[in-house]
């Protein structure tokens, strides 16, 4: 999938009730779709590795695109630099978390 096809999927799959839901947990991204994670395991498994959409998925700065990044990404090109830049933007622990399991 491309850039934009994502973010058009994205935006197709959004869900305002599970933004909702979210905040039960202390999810609180700035900015999200309320996508569920099956969709964006889904979602990544059509997209495969690709370490550029990676890196602009995560400028995008949604919690999708962001959580999207680190499923994509090429673990061989992802430097102690750049984890240590993405960690800097942690803002909640979901996107710790998914950074942590899928990529680094």
């Amino acid at each position: 999938m491309t850039y934009n096809e994502i973010l058009s999927e994205l935006e197709r799959l959004k869900d305002p009730v599970n933004i909702e839901g979210m905040k039960r947990f202390g999810i609180t991204p700035k900015h999200t779709f309320g996508v569920r994670l099956p969709d964006l395991r889904r979602i990544a498994k059509e997209s495969g590795r690709d370490h550029e959409l990676a890196l602009k998925l995560w400028s995008k700065d949604t919690r999708e695109t962001r959580i999207l990044a680190s499923m994509i990404a090429e673990p061989k090109k992802t430097s102690s630099e750049l984890m240590d830049a993405w960690a800097s933007e942690f803002t909640y622990w979901e996107i710790c978390d998914q950074c942590c399991m899928n990529l680094f």
